[in-house]
């Protein structure tokens, strides 16, 4: 069973998450008219996918940022450097994000 869960997962995210929100509308609306049918539960699982991938998405941009502005200057990095007369003063850091369960 867990291999089938990591293979579903490597399928799942090759696919590009602008295509897969195409069809948050579609699915949204067959969750929203519940009728208790096993196309009405797979609907919910769909719909949990792309949500899914949605918050990976997300959760990835904000390490992948993390990262970037902690990296040490000068190995290649892509650090913004900050400039005027804040240069040497930390951020704060950055508090979370509920992200709404609907499309943008």
């Amino acid at each position: 069973m867990e291999r089938m869960l990591q293979k579903m997962a490597r399928q799942l995210n090759a696919m590009d998450e602008a295509s897969l929100m195409a069809l948050w509308d579609k699915y949204m609306a067959d969750v929203r008219h519940f009728d208790g049918s096993a196309a009405w539960e797979e609907s919910v699982i769909v719909l949990a996918l792309i949500q899914a991938v949605r918050g990976k998405n997300r959760l990835f941009n904000a390490y992948l940022e993390l990262a970037q502005e902690n990296a040490p200057a000068g190995r290649g990095s892509v650090r913004r450097e900050a400039s005027g007369e804040n240069a040497g003063a930390q951020r704060p850091p950055r508090k979370g994000k509920i992200i709404p369960f609907r499309p943008l």
